[in-house]
């Protein structure tokens, strides 16, 4: 396996999430309820910034488990699942590089 790799696809995604987070600062600011918009469009920016925090928050478990995962490669037991301890195929660290489990440990 090459870990070289899968260090650079570790550090280019958590490149591209960080970006992603700081696209979502404005859009997930709270709704000022003073402002004089009209109900409808007070509901409609009140469900856009809900989906921008859950957005906010997936990206956040990401970048936890990409620090993880470049922490394993650190310590040199990147690449096996943390449950069963059986390495995890390269075609799933390829997709989701990442992934503390297999496939079967998956929770």
């Amino acid at each position: 396996m090459d870990i070289k790799l899968y260090e650079e696809l570790l550090i280019k995604k958590r490149s591209e999430t960080e970006s992603f987070l700081e696209g979502l600062k404005e859009s997930s600011k709270p709704v000022d309820l003073n402002d004089p918009i009209g109900r409808l469009s007070r509901m409609d920016a009140i469900q856009q910034q809900q989906m921008s925090l859950e957005s906010k928050n997936r990206a956040l478990l990401t970048l936890k488990q990409i620090e993880a995962a470049l922490d394993r490669i650190k310590d040199d037991c990147y690449g096996l699942c943390l449950k069963c301890e059986e390495e995890i195929p390269e075609k799933r660290l390829k997709a989701r590089p990442e992934s503390p489990f297999c496939s079967g440990c998956q929770p």
